[in-house]
């Protein structure tokens, strides 16, 4: 008889962004969810799904039923380095195996947006031994080259503005900050947490 490996399951009640699991016999990570309570009475919860594909990048939107089991992926996680990148490609090394690889833009699915010099706790993924993609820190460190001159007199409530990164994302500030500084970002939803002491 074979030894029938068993991997953990994963409920949809623990789904959240960058979750692994195996769908349609395909490795898949969750970028995106949302929840919609369906006005039927005894109708299913359904879970709205953004999966990408680890192996070829696919993205697939997908609706699950609430209460749905699935495999994790079996994963490895290396502390990664960004090195640099020549407009198509995204360099990067494991800092375990000091192993250089690469991802193209698609492949990176928006990472690209907070890939800055010195970018600390970036993390490779891999599955059995290869690197299927790159996770990003909860937040990073980027200076806004440009954004409108600081309001005189703003109060915290005023309105926000926008202000474009290193990378060329563009995120809603307030009104105090000014091009040149540091900001802290989150990488799950871009939005602003505090500028960063110097």
């Amino acid at each position: 008889m074979t030894a029938i490996l068993l991997r953990a399951m994963i409920d949809t009640s623990a789904f959240k962004k960058g979750v692994c699991l195996v769908y349609k016999d395909q490795p898949v990570m969750i970028t995106d969810m949302s929840v919609s309570t369906p006005t039927a009475r005894g109708a299913n919860t359904i879970v709205k799904t953004k999966l990408r594909n680890l192996l070829s990048g696919q993205i697939l939107n997908e609706s699950i039923r609430s209460g749905e089991k699935f495999e994790e992926v079996d994963l490895e996680r290396h502390d990664a380095s960004y090195m640099y990148n020549d407009g198509s490609k995204w360099f990067f090394m494991d800092d375990e195996s000091f192993e250089q690889f690469e991802f193209e833009k698609d492949a990176l699915a928006g990472a690209d947006d907070y890939l800055v010099d010195g970018v600390e706790g970036l993390q490779a993924v891999l599955i059995d031994g290869h690197v299927v993609n790159i996770q990003l820190p909860l937040a990073v460190a980027m200076s806004v080259v440009e954004c409108d001159p600081t309001i005189k007199g703003a109060t915290a409530q005023a309105q926000l503005k926008p202000a474009k990164t290193e990378t060329g994302l563009v995120v809603q500030v307030p009104p105090y900050v000014e091009a040149g500084e540091m900001i802290k970002i989150d990488t799950r939803d871009a939005h602003f947490i505090e500028r960063v002491k110097s």
